[in-house]
């Protein structure tokens, strides 16, 4: 008994990031260091974390430091999330759903982030042995949430097209999930983001509608994981899968409030969805993690709120695509996907983890992406949410050094 792993935890992996993490940070403590004669200590560029350099708005600041001192913002309760912060969600993803109504009190609970949502979504939803069909490449932090309760993640590839945004290939949905059934998988679910972590796809109407009709059509559900709705470039509008007809009922709706409203660290996110299965992922929610704490869902309901919500978002994502065009212009002519929004894109290479440790030679910090899809291991993330273009100037020279390209 002693030492025993159990198989739940024998299937999961490893994400990569937090080792990269770790030894960014410390290269980036000992450049502060005071060099020794002869030497010369530059800051590395932190590409491999989903962190950013951009503050969260000052409303959502001042909420947070209000809210320390008030006692209602140190408990537990509710233990479905403050009804505030329910309405503001409520509100705010009924308004990106085309005019869905849902309501706060009846269709949203919160959660300690995107992922514990996503996370209780699927124990409030999915079999043990049910397939759940993710994008090909995808976060491996998602796939390990789909083994932990018990089901098969099934992964839908995706094209990848150097240069060129990636595709996604709507008219090989249904038959890929048949396909899957006659090797005895059984599909009921769908968890589709976009854009998509890590390579920034983007599902447009076209996409979304192939996407509903067989939903539609074979009875699945749709867990919608929203991370970078509305951080779209090239003025990409943001289309929304419960307002197709016949979606509503059968879309939830996991969103953060970590990249958008960049409260990373505050640990905030919100279900919303039909009143048949939020009382299901409430009940989950009170076996897992319970809810955020109430400082940090003061913060998030002011970042929604406040009348200056919207072109903080629109400014956040103009810095955002600068980095992006900087990045594609230093890497052109190299396998790059390019991202149609978010915070990330991969670059493809002959060994993921070699040529993420020839990059740290060049003071460049990337993950690679093994397990996070079935070639993962031929590629590597690259973040540009924390990075300046003044610091991301001249990577293309140092990418090209560090892989011999």
């Amino acid at each position: 008994m002693a030492g025993r792993r159990t198989a739940r935890v024998q299937s999961l992996a490893g994400i990569g990031v937090d080792r990269m993490g770790a030894l960014a940070s410390q290269k980036e403590e000992s450049s502060t260091a005071a060099p020794k004669a002869g030497e010369k200590h530059e800051k590395p560029l932190r590409l491999e974390n989903l962190d950013t350099d951009v503050p969260p708005h000052p409303v959502a600041l001042k909420a947070t430091t209000k809210a320390i001192s008030n006692k209602e913002d140190n408990s537990y309760l509710p233990f479905i999330g403050q009804l505030g912060l329910r309405n503001a969600a409520a509100a705010h993803v009924s308004r990106l759903a085309g005019g869905v109504k849902y309501s706060g009190e009846e269709n949203c609970c919160i959660t300690a982030g995107g992922l514990s949502g996503v996370l209780n979504t699927l124990f409030a939803t999915v079999e043990p042995g049910e397939g759940v069909l993710l994008t090909d490449p995808t976060y491996i932090g998602l796939i390990n949430r789909v083994k932990l309760v018990g089901a098969v993640p099934v992964l839908f590839p995706v094209e990848f097209r150097p240069g060129e945004p990636w595709r996604f290939p709507r008219e090989k949905l249904l038959s890929f999930i048949e396909s899957k059934e006659k090797e005895g998988i059984k599909i009921k679910t769908l968890l589709l983001s976009s854009p998509a972590l890590p390579s920034g796809l983007y599902l447009d109407k076209e996409d979304w509608q192939a996407v509903a009709d067989v939903c539609i059509s074979r009875d699945l559900l749709l867990i919608y994981d929203v991370a970078f709705e509305r951080l779209l470039f090239d003025g990409r509008p943001v289309i929304h899968p419960a307002s197709f007809p016949g979606m509503e009922q059968r879309t939830i709706i996991v969103v953060s409030a970590s990249k958008e409203l960049r409260l990373i660290g505050w640990r905030v996110g919100w279900i919303v969805g039909p009143k048949w299965i939020i009382s299901d992922i409430q009940l989950v929610g009170m076996a897992n993690v319970v809810v955020p704490v109430g400082i940090g869902q003061k913060a998030a309901q002011a970042a929604l709120e406040h009348s200056g919500s919207d072109k903080d978002c629109v400014d956040f994502t103009k810095e955002l695509e600068a980095r992006r065009d900087l990045l594609m212009k230093e890497l052109e002519r190299l396998p790059v996907g390019i991202p149609a929004g978010g915070w990330s894109f991969v670059l493809r290479v002959d060994n993921g983890k070699a040529a993420s440790t020839a990059l740290m030679e060049e003071g460049i910090y990337v993950t690679s992406m093994d397990g996070w899809g079935s070639d993962g291991e031929s590629f590597i993330r690259f973040v540009f949410s924390n990075e300046p273009c003044d610091r991301l100037k001249g990577i293309g020279e140092k990418v090209r050094k560090a892989l011999k390209i």
